[in-house]
């Protein structure tokens, strides 16, 4: 396998990864040559602040809360920055509603309570799946299967609830924007649930439905969209590649042997990666030819964490030049880097 990693030191982080889908958030910030990770730990997210040179860590904890108030009681099940063009905001979804952050996690601009039902239900009550969507919408799931999606303004923290999708019947597992940064591509947002149903949408002052892909009763965990395809990982290990707007499926890939918790694109070189329970983290290369109208998946590398649960897998840049994981009961951040 040609383009292989090597594996850098790895990031200490206070406390270790809960066994969550998707638990590892990182956000780059060039000008400052740093890099922001996030991993969650029960009602704990874990911040650390990375300089590129690997001398400089510097480590905050933000804790489960309600309104200003911390709870220790409700577990946080999701921390993902949120890129807007005017500002990136840190999104913490738990048991009780969502927060919304200063990138650095400074400040929080925002809280959303989540409607509890009176009497106590069977179902839990959360939120999960973040992503924010093309100039000024961050979009959050609920275990309801309810989309809810934020007006943010480009400062300052009137953030107000604009719409509620209502198309899931099953908690939401995970949402992605369209990451490529093609004007042309119609959909701009896909939602996944525990069913593996798939909403793929067009956002605006009305968001509209354009599809809806069914999932055959097995969980979709990760979902990403790139150049309107829908890449989708599933709790049989498998990976599928659909066109967002039509459904048609390009490739179902047989990724691993157990639950998929991870994927992420970069979305300049249309690397993606996948992580899995099965300990595996593997790396594969998307590449589409719009005249044949297909979409190609070619498998290039593999790492094995060993006898690790693996909840989280990144990029930690839009090339793919580097990828940084989490393991359930971890407590550090595995970096790789292209040799």
């Amino acid at each position: 396998m040609s383009k292989m990693y090597h594996k850098e030191k790895s990031i200490q982080i206070k406390s270790s990864a809960s066994a969550l889908y998707n638990n590892l958030s990182v956000l780059r910030i060039a000008p400052r040559c740093l890099t922001y990770f996030t991993v969650v730990h029960a009602n704990v997210v874990n911040m650390i602040s990375a300089s590129w040179d690997g001398l400089n860590y510097y480590h905050r904890q933000l804790q489960s809360k309600e309104g200003n108030v911390a709870t220790s009681s409700s577990l946080i099940m999701q921390a993902a920055w949120c890129v807007l063009p005017s500002r990136d905001l840190l999104v913490l979804t738990s048991q009780k509603g969502l927060q919304m952050y200063e990138s650095d996690g400074s400040i929080m601009v925002y809280w959303h309570a989540l409607d509890t039902p009176e009497t106590p239900t069977a179902k839990a009550v959360f939120s999960r799946g973040i992503a924010a969507v093309q100039e000024k919408y961050i979009c959050v799931g609920v275990s309801s299967g309810s989309v809810l999606v934020f007006d943010v303004p480009s400062k300052g923290s009137n953030i107000t609830l604009s719409e509620v999708l209502e198309e899931h019947k099953e908690a939401i597992t995970d949402m992605a924007s369209e990451c490529s940064g093609n004007p042309e591509c119609i959909a701009d947002l896909v939602s996944a649930d525990d069913s593996g149903l798939l909403c793929v949408w067009k956002s605006g002052e009305d968001f509209q439905l354009l599809n809806k892909i069914p999932g055959f009763d097995t969980s979709c965990s990760s979902v990403k969209l790139w150049k309107g395809i829908v890449i989708a990982g599933y709790g049989t290990g498998q990976i599928r590649l659909y066109e967002g707007v039509t459904g048609i499926l390009h490739a179902e890939v047989n990724a691993h042997a157990r639950w998929i918790y991870s994927l992420d694109i970069a979305p300049f070189t249309g690397l993606l990666i996948s992580a899995a329970e099965d300990s595996w983290v593997r790396v594969w290369h998307l590449s589409l030819s719009p005249e044949m109208n297909s979409v190609e998946i070619e498998h290039i590398y593999n790492e094995c964490v060993t006898d690790t649960q693996i909840c989280g897998a990144k990029f930690c840049d839009g090339d793919g030049y580097a990828f940084a994981v989490t393991g359930y009961d971890l407590s550090e951040i595995i970096r790789y880097t292209q040799a």
